[in-house]
């Protein structure tokens, strides 16, 4: 949005309250308008500002309803003139030097490794007291983050995961020696994840980027299974956007480095697989899945040798991956039989995942003329996807959806349609 487009925003004084500096860390947002409306930003002009209706602010207000797609977020931030780090944002077009990352690099506008150095109550921590401390101390909360953002959804954990990173930039500033190297190999961590979780929400964009960051500090730490895990996803980013011969060649590469664990391996032989799948090449995607199978396999129960959590890289994975292939490869009957035997044994803990699998096997059943089965599975990830807000998982949904609408005389699938509309509404806000 052109800064000439933009409203009057908040006060200095209101954006640099604790309640409301609170309330923007949380993504409170009822809190954010009932204090906006306070300081003379009513309902109606919150509205315009925000480009919602004043009912639906009406209802934020009162606590009925949540803002919980990204671009919404976003229009919040730039409506009222919220810096984006408050919300857990990149910097927005309209915050002033832009001109350069805390790192010294030239990014476009818009870029989400954009932060604004030195501003705000970040800044007054002295983490360069004890960088080291700091790195461990980001290295051991990454795997409750990966905990929530499955559980909970990729946009509830990703403000967390972006200080982090925030503060490690900080910090590669003046790092030298054993030091730096500390914080490249945890920086790359957390960049990388912070990659999959705007890869979850559908933001391509953003996740290459961050994909991209982390791939430079691995290489500049020399840390070969960063660098090939972030080639195995960024094959899958491919995979994801339907472009079978980078998926392969993405894939093909993170294989050729040396030494990494068979773990990583496993991913990318597997992610080999499911471009040979777009291809429609089963000899060649069948033959990758079987080795990808065999490398987990005869690795379970062997410590890992690096830092990198591939531990949800188990049979089982491979073989619900498998599955996904044989839905577009013409074997629906295949791929329900692979996802009805693994699904049960998923923790718990990977809600966001089993809503994934659900929306695959709703769409198996469909390809195999099951609609009723079709819908039931379709309707138990609808109430995963309402919490997680899984891009991934809408998209699954959106096929399934597409597929049954002539079907509305089948009551389930009526059902199913009625609450996917409901919930299409949300992500479309």
């Amino acid at each position: 949005m052109p800064k000439s487009d933009l409203p009057q925003g908040l006060s200095s004084r209101l954006l640099n309250d604790r309640a409301f500096v609170e309330a923007c860390r949380s993504r409170d947002f009822s809190g954010i308008f009932q204090m906006a409306k306070r300081a003379g930003f009513y309902p109606a002009r919150i509205a315009r500002s925000v480009e919602l209706t004043p009912s639906a602010v009406g209802e934020i207000i009162k606590e009925n309803r949540d803002i919980r797609d990204i671009t919404v977020i976003e229009r919040v931030a730039d409506g009222l003139r919220i810096p984006g780090r408050m919300l857990g944002l990149a910097c927005r077009e309209w915050e002033a030097g832009l001109e350069q990352a805390p790192t010294g690099a030239a990014l476009s506008e818009g870029d989400p490794l954009n932060f604004l150095a030195n501003d705000g109550p970040e800044a007054d921590l002295d983490l360069s007291s004890d960088p080291e401390f700091v790195a461990a101390l980001v290295e051991s909360q990454l795997p409750e983050h990966y905990k929530n953002s499955n559980f909970f959804g990729a946009r509830h954990t990703i403000p967390a995961v972006v200080e982090h990173a925030q503060n490690i930039m900080r910090l590669l500033e003046t790092a030298t020696g054993q030091t730096r190297q500390g914080l490249l190999q945890t920086g790359g961590q957390v960049a990388e994840f912070i990659g999959w979780l705007y890869q979850d929400l559908g933001d391509f964009r953003r996740a290459a980027l961050w994909s991209d960051r982390a791939m430079e500090w691995a290489q500049e730490a020399a840390d070969d299974h960063m660098q090939s895990y972030l080639l195995f996803r960024k094959s899958n980013q491919a995979t994801a956007r339907a472009s079978a011969e980078r998926a392969v060649g993405l894939a093909k590469a993170a294989q050729r480095l040396p030494g990494v664990t068979p773990q990583i391996t496993a991913l990318a032989a597997q992610q080999e697989a499911q471009g040979y799948a777009l291809m429609r090449n089963l000899k060649a995607a069948l033959a990758r899945f079987d080795e990808a199978h065999a490398l987990v396999s005869e690795a379970a129960g062997t410590a890992p040798a690096t830092t990198l959590d591939t531990s949800y890289c188990t049979p089982a994975y491979i073989e619900m991956q498998r599955a996904n292939c044989w839905i577009d490869l013409g074997e629906p009957r295949r791929a329900i039989e692979l996802f009805e035997g693994h699904l049960e044994a998923l923790p718990k803990v990977f809600r966001n995942d089993r809503g994934v699998y659900l929306a695959r096997l709703a769409r198996a059943y469909v390809r195999a003329g099951e609609l009723e089965s079709g819908a039931a599975a379709a309707t138990k990830s609808l109430r995963i996807v309402r919490y997680t807000g899984s891009a991934r998982t809408f998209t699954e949904l959106s096929a399934v959806a597409e597929s049954v609408t002539a079907h509305r005389s089948v009551p389930a699938v009526a059902s199913f349609l009625d609450r996917f509309m409901a919930i299409r509404d949300r992500f479309m806000a």
